[in-house]
């Protein structure tokens, strides 16, 4: 059964801090993202105490502007969603605090969200695909914090088939931007860098690459684009042969889990790192000779946003999933937790 109004979502889990409302049928009523990067810049990551103090102090004007907006008062609204891990717990308990603080003032189911869940449902949401993506899909969640590939059989059911070994490709993405001499968050820099580059000049290992399963491991990459640079190479080449590397490695991993999850519907890429070209061109073409449609959300939405929250949300309440005022924010949430007992 759809929310009896449009769901508000929020987003705190890291940098950003966002607030979107969405209609019960998925239409995008207000959105609104906050940025933190200039905050953060200097230090060349996420600060947690500066991220948290951040969405204390811009989370409410963003909520009120998206209801402004939307042309709602909160009454109106058939729930809140917020995200409630994993991130960084400061951040977290600003957001899911908020949330069930309004939820409880006007008498509103609330839906405390897993963040990787909202990333997962993504794809679902009406006008990426015909009626939103079908289960069961084939997912591959890459981010700066994570990096799986996932069989998404239904809402709550989750089965991990790999996850990376040690950084996350997103992790490997900055780290190796800022070996390059490049700002921080260093994926967007990398790749326009890459543009410019020769990816074969410059021999880089492909971790993994043909070994079974779906495991991902990129500390090793990390290290040859240390040496790479120490060695004196172009920066451009070093750039463009590492971004080849990662795309070539992430397009064998998902050929691989599409072998371990048979009769999935589409193949998925969602996170931050979705949003790069290369590793969207050699998904594709990894779809393309599955027969499946590759589905990646606009770029607004591969890094964390509230619309995805909000959507979560709504697919939770039309299931009838709602928690209570004492459920407390989690720093570790794996996705797979969420599936219910057998």
């Amino acid at each position: 059964m759809d929310p009896r109004g449009p769901v508000l979502g929020i987003e705190s889990s890291c940098d950003e801090t966002a607030a979107a409302i969405l209609a019960p049928d998925g239409t995008i009523l207000a959105e609104s993202v906050f940025s933190q990067i200039e905050d953060h810049r200097r230090f060349g990551g996420v600060v947690p105490e500066l991220a948290a103090r951040a969405h204390l102090s811009h989370l409410p004007g963003l909520v009120a502007g998206v209801m402004e907006r939307a042309s709602l008062t909160p009454g109106e609204l058939g729930g809140v969603a917020a995200t409630s891990g994993p991130g960084l717990i400061g951040g977290l308990i600003v957001g899911a605090s908020y949330g069930k603080g309004m939820a409880m003032a006007h008498s509103l189911p609330f839906v405390a969200v897993n963040h990787l869940e909202a990333h997962a449902l993504t794809p679902r949401l009406p006008g990426l695909l015909p009626e939103g993506a079908s289960f069961p899909y084939l997912l591959l969640l890459l981010s700066g914090g994570h990096c799986q590939c996932v069989a998404v059989e239904g809402l709550g059911r989750y089965r991990r088939l790999g996850t990376t070994l040690d950084d996350a490709v997103g992790e490997a993405f900055d780290k190796s931007a800022k070996l390059l001499g490049l700002p921080w968050p260093g994926g967007p820099h990398l790749e326009r860098l890459a543009q410019q580059g020769d990816a074969a000049k410059v021999p880089l290992p492909r971790p993994l690459l043909g070994r079974e399963g779906c495991d991902f491991s990129f500390s090793g990459l990390k290290t040859a684009v240390a040496q790479a640079v120490a060695k004196g190479h172009a920066h451009a080449d070093v750039a463009a042969a590492f971004q080849a590397s990662v795309a070539a490695v992430v397009a064998d991993r998902a050929r691989h889990a599409l072998r371990m999850a048979p009769g999935v519907t589409a193949l998925v890429v969602s996170g931050g790192v979705a949003a790069n070209s290369a590793i969207r061109a050699a998904l594709a073409r990894v779809a393309e000779t599955a027969g499946l449609p590759l589905v990646a959300p606009p770029i607004r939405l591969c890094t964390d946003n509230a619309v995805m929250v909000a959507w979560a949300g709504i697919e939770r309440l039309r299931a009838g999933m709602t928690n209570p005022w004492n459920h407390a924010p989690r720093p570790r949430w794996p996705l797979d937790e969420l599936t219910p007992p057998a």
